[in-house]
């Protein structure tokens, strides 16, 4: 089994040599204004993802995508050769869509303040269904136990019953 360190510096490095072949060597002119932002790779080393944007729009991402994939041979010699391996990885190009994550996110978040914008107006404007103060308190205690000891006291016959004549 591959050691997951070794793994991790591997991809570190064919991202370096690909941005670095890609800034130096490609003369493509489909190749828009591109950054390189990741790359993975297999346990068993023989395959290489790397993550890429583009500046622009569909065309632009559509003429990098091209040109990336004419230069993929080269760019599998360059990787192949610095890395050293037996196999040279294949390398597959991704369109990373971060910026659209980003977008998306950000409205999500807008979303969520102009929610909370708006119950915060409607709790200022709110008022109770009931009394402001729905709980017993110590001193209204007090003053239902006295008021009860009157109702037992008006209420009870010479043996302590409570009601109207027993026949």
């Amino acid at each position: 089994m591959t050691d997951p360190a070794k793994v991790r510096r591997h991809a570190e490095r064919v991202r370096e040599l690909v941005a670095s072949v890609v800034r130096s060597q490609i003369k493509d002119p489909r190749l828009g204004m591109i950054t390189i932002t990741d790359a993975r790779i297999t346990a068993d080393l023989r395959d290489a993802t790397v993550f890429y944007t583009v500046l622009g729009d569909a065309a632009a991402q559509a003429g990098t995508a091209a040109a990336l994939d004419s230069a993929k041979g080269m760019l599998r010699s360059t990787v192949g050769k610095a890395l050293g391996l037996r196999h040279s990885p294949t390398l597959t190009f991704v369109l990373d869509d971060v910026q659209d994550q980003v977008k998306h996110i950000d409205d999500l978040l807008a979303a969520a303040r102009n929610a909370d914008a708006e119950v915060q107006r409607l709790a200022a404007r709110a008022a109770y269904a009931g009394d402001a103060q729905p709980y017993r308190l110590e001193a209204d205690d007090e003053d239902v136990d006295e008021a009860e000891d009157g109702d037992e006291a008006e209420g009870a016959d010479s043996d302590g019953a409570r009601g109207g004549d027993r026949r």
